[in-house]
Order: C-alpha cells, then sequence, then structure tokens
C-alpha cells in the first residue's frame, strides 16, 4: 500500500495523517512534539470565531504558532455567519494557517447551546450561509470535520457534506459516531465508505484507530484519503509517523522506551517554555502519565507526579523513573516491524 500524497485545494501534503483538534490537548508545545515524531498535518484546538471577532486574549493565544509545524490547520467554531467569515479572515491575515477548519462535530453541551458544532448538523440552511460566507472570506484550503449527525443513519453527515462540497469546501473529516455518543459506542467505518463514494473532496477518517494496523484497515474498509488521530496520539505521539511509514513501505520503527522518555522531557521543558513554570507544572501532573501507559511502575510515577512543583523537579522523577525501568530489564531498542493488511 503506497502513501501517496495527498493534495487538498492546492495544498500539498506529504503523508496521510492529521493529528485531530483536541480541546485542552493540542495547545502548540504538544502538537510540536507530534510534528517533531512526523505527523503530515497537525491541527489546533477549537477556536471560537466570536473570541477572534472580539479580540479576546485568550482566544489569540491559541493561535499562537512556530514555523516548525507547518502546516497547521486552524479549527474554527462559531454559528454566526459574519464572525465565522471574519474569524476566518484574521486568521488568514496572521499567515500561520495553511488549512482552515470548521467544527461539525463538537457534542460539548456549552458548545451546542451556542448553536455551534454538531448543533449545526441539525440546520442545513445555517450551514450553508456559514460555509458559503467562511469561502468568500479566505482562499485558504477550507475543510469541515462531522460526525454521523444525530441519528444512526449517516443522512445528516452526507447533507452537509453535500452542501460543503458545493460550497467550496475542501476536504471533509468524519468522525462517524453519533452526536449522543460521544466517544462511547463503536465508530461506524461504514459511514466513511459511503460518504467516500458520495463527494468527489477528500475524505479523511476518524474514529477509533488506536494502533497502525486500525488505520491501515481503515483505509482498506472505506478507501478513505486520510486518516486523522487523537485520543491515541496522546500517549504514542509517534502513531501517525508510525502509519505514514507503513503506508509507504509496509513496516514501521515501533519507539524505544528511551524514546518515549526523550518526549516526556521535551514534552516537560516545552509546556515551561510556553505556559511558565508553575501552570505547565500542574498540567504535566496528568500529562506526563500519558506516555508511561503500562509499562511497570507506572502507578508509582502517577502518585509521584502529582508532586511536581517545578521543570527540574519533573525532569528528576522522568529521569528516576528511567533509571528503575531499565534497571530491571534490558533496554527495549526500536523495532521495524511489517504487519499484514
Amino acid at each position: 500500500m503506497k502513501a501517496n500524497n495527498l493534495k487538498i485545494h492546492d495544498l500539498k501534503i506529504h503523508g496521510k495523517t492529521f493529528l485531530a483538534p483536541l480541546a485542552g490537548i493540542t495547545n502548540l508545545p504538544f502538537r510540536l512534539l507530534v510534528k517533531e515524531c512526523g505527523c503530515a498535518i497537525v491541527c489546533s484546538e477549537m477556536i471560537s470565531a466570536k473570541g477572534i471577532f472580539y479580540n479576546s486574549e485568550k482566544t489569540l493565544t491559541l493561535l499562537s504558532s512556530k514555523k516548525e509545524e507547518i502546516p497547521l490547520s486552524v479549527q474554527l467554531f462559531g454559528s454566526d455567519p459574519d464572525s465565522m467569515a471574519r474569524a476566518a479572515k484574521v486568521v488568514q491575515d496572521l499567515e500561520v494557517a495553511a488549512i482552515i477548519d470548521i467544527n461539525f462535530g463538537c457534542s460539548v453541551k456549552k458548545v451546542v447551546k451556542q448553536g455551534a458544532g454538531v448543533a449545526l448538523m441539525k440546520d442545513p440552511k445555517l450551514s450553508e450561509t456559514i460555509l458559503t460566507a467562511v469561502r468568500k472570506a479566505t482562499c485558504l484550503p477550507l475543510t469541515i470535520k462531522i460526525r454521523s449527525g444525530w441519528d444512526h443513519s449517516g443522512h445528516q453527515a452526507f447533507n452537509i457534506a453535500q452542501i460543503a462540497q458545493n460550497a467550496g469546501v475542501d476536504a471533509i473529516a468524519m468522525h462517524p459516531r453519533t452526536a449522543s455518543q460521544g466517544f462511547k459506542g463503536t465508530a461506524n467505518w461504514d459511514l466513511i465508505k459511503e460518504l467516500k463514494q458520495r463527494v468527489s473532496v477528500p475524505v479523511i477518517g476518524n474514529g477509533d484507530i488506536n494502533c497502525v494496523e486500525d488505520a491501515i484497515r481503515m483505509i482498506a474498509h472505506t478507501k478513505c484519503d486520510a486518516v486523522m488521530v487523537g485520543r491515541a496520539a496522546m500517549t504514542n505521539p509517534f502513531i501517525l509517523s508510525q502509519i505514514d511509514d507503513f503506508l509507504e513501505t509496509g513496516s514501521y520503527q515501533t519507539p524505544s522506551e528511551q524514546d518515549i522518555f526523550k518526549i516526556m522531557k521535551r514534552l516537560t521543558q516545552m509546556y515551561v517554555e510556553y505556559f511558565g513554570e508553575q501552570p505547565a507544572c500542574r498540567m504535566l501532573r496528568g500529562r506526563l502519565s500519558w506516555f508511561v501507559k503500562g509499562l511497570p511502575g507506572c502507578s508509582d510515577f502517577r502518585k509521584n507526579l502529582s508532586r511536581i512543583d517545578s521543570m527540574n523537579h519533573a525532569l528528576e522523577l522522568i529521569k528516576e523513573f528511567e533509571t528503575k525501568l531499565l534497571e530491571t530489564r534490558p533496554p527495549k531498542i526500536g523495532q521495524f516491524e511489517t504487519r499484514p493488511v
């Protein structure tokens, strides 16, 4: 299976992997880390169009970027066509984004109450007005991320997808769970397959990709043009490059434990640089444990993390855990694996 480069409008993408937008997770340091690990496209956290419109300092901070994460997809949410269009123009003028993505999938109550996110899938006319306005406001590649809708049929998703394509949207990402499912239950990949048959723009599959083999099975089953990974990248930032490697060569390298500890140290330093030492430490108490799930002694390490109060303290705990682990068994060197599709 060959990983031909993907093209969205006039943007050539070297690979077929997208980091999914995750609120509170896909901040600049985490995106940079995943990019360093080999992801083709990283995506910002969901950003309020009205926050941009009203120059909210907190919202504008979410637009922070560095050249090392190019190309970046910036995801906007909102329900007012005018503010969505203006926000898209601001993002374009800031020259931080290669893609603007519109959120049609968030099912969080406070977003849905605003008529945004997955609520838009109930209102095709408003959706069309928003997409038409945003398309006129920016010349950047425009994508949307949808769910299957409010029921299991997928009819709302197919309707919105057709509206989007007619409005000039350049690609569609689909997470085939309903609004009420959240992340529960099983993602219905058959809906991605049907969507791919219904539209001519690239389709990006999302949902229940927990390992490289899941991504390969999704592509084989649905014929989607690319895959989007969210929660699995939190525990294995290498998964996106592993997927691209497999698509290109039929094999991928499993990161060594030394690689894992290296990125933990790297993320710690980037968090402190970006958020400041004390805020970063509070966040890292929970987030460093993502990378060691399943390793011997990870429970004690997680408890120790709850006490970190400085970057040096965090780095000492990581080094201590690494040393103990390597003392109890030989280091595992990254191995190339070839798996059947």
